[in-house]
């Protein structure tokens, strides 16, 4: 009799853990880096006695062996590197987007002003000695200019906030460096097949995505499940008590650099913090380019403009300054009477220059082609992104096909557990009433 109570106490403790975690499963079906759990059921075997003695006596029944999670490491790791090029894709294309606003909203300014300047000049040169045209010639110039700044200003703000984000983000991988680091220690603590160990894996499991979101790294496991974290060259980033320490450096130009501290360089292939150095170094490139057709802009002005003589026979002025950078590009401060339309040819010979000017230097293609590339660079950034999150797509379909919480699964599991923990407990039952019924008897 004594038996038959044991078995159903072993039924009523198994299948009581068995629905608790049947219920955490229901609980946490939305909970974001949450992995099915099951409760390994194993039979309790029977055993009869030991000469001369009782103790080894088993009754039978069944038994919890420990809870597990439901997943398959193929995919968790096939969607971690999916997660760490559409994160690269994704930080890659916000910045180049940014670049093609600042140019946009500048940068089409640049070639509408620089077409006026030629079309006003155009009108010079058949009424030179028109006050209007020469202060409509002034005021293109140094609209021409302003937009320049503009642009320069826009595309300097973008290079401030891709650093910005980058220092974030740096910021974040180095809290989930320690953070893990602490769950490694759990993980040493934690008692195999328990819940805590359990709950643990999935933290385990959310910060190593979140590490892989930022950087590409290699991941292994120790005996006790703790995570072993190096870079792709070797270098270590968490393993056993040593937490490493992810820097950032900003050049002058805007580029971006990381390492590990103290001095080991690291250059990211995919994850964020790729994305933001390749996003970095085309805004600094746009720059470079912008700076270049500032300068070019001055030359040609400039030395079209010096070659013909004012109002007052005096030897015509730059009419840009140019300090090294688009940011600088200013407008000389002239009178209308300083506009020089003249040459020797006659009062209209330099103006009348200008349109072979405009021909000779192609300042308007060169910026034309300048924002059509940027749009065209955005557009095939962009197609990558789209490729790249849908590869993210489908890998966490596969993922969560297996480790995801399924309500239908859970609420059958739930009604069978449940059917067999009132079973075990009709088994106590029965026994009490029967070891009562033999008592009565006496």
């Amino acid at each position: 009799m004594s038996d038959l109570l044991a078995i159903g106490a072993s039924g009523v403790k198994a299948y009581g853990r068995a629905l608790s975690v049947v219920g955490d499963n229901i609980a946490n079906a939305q909970t974001d880096g949450y992995v099915r759990r099951t409760v390994r059921l194993e039979e309790a075997p029977a055993a009869g006695d030991v000469v001369l003695s009782r103790n080894s006596i088993r009754p039978g029944g069944v038994s919890a062996a420990g809870v597990t999670r439901e997943l398959d490491q193929w995919l968790v790791d096939d969607a971690r590197t999916a997660s760490g090029e559409a994160a690269r894709q994704s930080a890659r294309l916000n910045w180049i987007s940014a670049t093609e606003n600042a140019l946009g909203n500048g940068g089409n300014d640049i070639g509408a002003t620089v077409t006026e300047i030629f079309a006003t000049a155009d009108q010079l040169s058949a009424n030179p000695n028109d006050a209007t045209l020469r202060r409509q010639f002034l005021n293109n110039v140094d609209e021409s200019a302003s937009a320049f700044r503009r642009t320069s200003n826009a595309l300097g703000s973008a290079a401030n906030g891709v650093a910005m984000e980058a220092r974030s983000a740096v910021e974040q991988l180095n809290t989930d460096l320690s953070a893990i680091s602490r769950v490694n220690d759990g993980l040493r603590r934690a008692r195999a097949g328990s819940t805590n160990e359990a709950t643990l894996l999935d933290e385990r499991d959310r910060l190593v995505g979140n590490i892989a979101t930022a950087i590409d790294i290699d991941v292994s496991y120790d005996a006790n499940n703790a995570a072993i974290i190096r870079t792709p060259a070797g270098d270590s980033l968490v393993e056993g008590d040593s937490v490493a320490t992810v820097t950032l450096g900003v050049s002058a130009g805007g580029l971006l650099s990381f390492g590990v501290a103290p001095t080991t360089s690291l250059a990211p292939a995919s994850g964020r913090l790729a994305g933001l150095a390749d996003g970095a170094a085309h805004i600094s490139t746009q720059r470079a380019a912008l700076d270049a057709l500032a300068a070019q802009l001055s030359t040609t002005l400039n030395s079209a403009h010096q070659a013909g003589v004012d109002a007052n026979a005096s030897a015509g002025k730059p009419l840009l300054n140019f300090n090294g950078s688009a940011a600088e590009l200013t407008a000389t401060a002239l009178a209308i009477a300083e506009v020089a339309t003249a040459n020797a040819a006659g009062n209209n010979g330099n103006i009348l220059a200008f349109n072979a000017v405009r021909t000779s230097s192609g300042i308007e293609q060169d910026i034309s082609a300048f924002i059509t590339q940027q749009a065209q660079i955005t557009s095939a950034v962009r197609a990558q992104e789209a490729a790249a999150s849908g590869r993210r797509d489908g890998a966490f379909a596969a993922r969560d096909a297996v480790g995801a919480v399924d309500l239908d699964r859970e609420a059958a599991d739930l009604l069978r557990f449940q059917q067999a923990y009132e079973a075990a407990a009709r088994t106590i039952q029965v026994a009490r009433e029967t070891m009562q019924t033999m008592l009565n008897i006496f």
